[in-house]
Parts: C-alpha cells; sequence; structure tokens
C-alpha cells in the first residue's frame, strides 16, 4: 500500500492519525493486504462455492436457500396477561420502566 493509497483510505474512513498511528495503522493495512494476496493465490477450482454458513452439503438438515434448518412447527404463544404478569411495574398494556433518559415528557 503505497503512502499516497494510505492517505485516501484515511480520507474515506474520516481518520485523522497522528505519525504513530499512522505507521501503525499503514502496517497492519499492509499486512492485511499481503494475507489476502496468499489467500487469493489458494486453488479452490475443485471446492464448491459456500453461499451461506447455514448451507452445506455434507449436512442433510441444512438448506441451500439459507432458511432456518429446523421444519416450522405451530406452537402455543403466550398472552399479554401471561406475559405481564412477570412483571414488576405494569398498567396492563405495557411495561413500567424508569425514566432513563432526560427531555420532553
Amino acid at each position: 500500500m503505497t503512502p499516497a493509497d494510505f492517505q485516501h483510505l484515511c480520507r474515506l474512513a474520516r481518520l485523522a492519525p497522528n505519525e504513530a498511528e499512522r505507521e501503525h495503522i499503514a502496517a497492519q493495512c499492509s499486512a492485511i493486504l499481503s494475507y489476502m494476496d496468499t489467500l487469493a493465490e489458494v486453488d479452490t477450482m475443485d471446492v464448491a462455492p459456500l453461499y451461506s454458513p447455514a448451507f452445506s452439503p455434507d449436512d442433510p438438515t441444512s438448506t441451500d436457500s439459507g432458511d432456518a434448518v429446523r421444519p416450522d412447527e405451530p406452537e402455543r404463544r403466550r398472552t399479554r396477561e401471561e406475559i405481564l404478569s412477570g412483571a414488576q411495574n405494569g398498567d396492563g398494556v405495557y411495561f413500567v420502566v424508569p425514566r432513563i433518559v432526560e427531555g420532553k415528557q
């Protein structure tokens, strides 16, 4: 990475590093780019593409669409009253919590 490329990157990221930070960040960026070059050299011609970590051709429960890997099964939903019954404070419709942000009411 050239110094001009690094300055451009800092400008895009809206960073204004001092000299020591510039040297440190530039070294890290160069190491990352060098590793990317190493990865680009890996022969992947015989490797099937993996479009999502949720899909694995070796796992029969996974799907190639990235959908959930378990079947959807209906279940009983709790009512509002059941959910609010465990609340310390409630008005019957909402949880009531202490105000933590000052401002308009």
